[in-house]
C-alpha cells in the first residue's frame, strides 16, 4: 500500500513539471509580444501548441497515478 501512494507521487511529478513549463513559455511569450507586438498572432498560436503539448503530457502523468492508485492495488 505505502509503495502505491509512493509510485503515484512519483507519476504526479510529471504534472508538477508541465506546470513549471507552461508558466516558463507564458513568460516567455509575453516577453516576446512586449518586444515584436506585430509578431503577437504567431507568438500566440505557438504559444497555444506548445501549452496543449505539456497539458496532454501532464493528463497523461495523472491518468498514470491515479491507474497506480486504484488498479494496482
Amino acid at each position: 500500500m505505502v509503495v502505491t501512494a509512493i509510485g503515484a507521487g512519483i507519476a504526479a511529478i510529471g504534472c508538477l513539471g508541465a506546470g513549471i513549463g507552461v508558466g516558463m513559455a507564458t513568460g516567455k511569450a509575453c516577453e516576446a509580444v512586449a518586444r515584436q507586438p506585430e509578431a503577437e498572432g504567431k507568438i500566440r498560436s505557438m504559444l497555444i501548441l506548445g501549452s496543449a503539448l505539456a497539458e496532454a503530457t501532464a493528463i497523461y502523468a495523472l491518468l498514470v497515478a491515479i491507474m497506480v492508485i486504484f488498479v494496482l492495488k
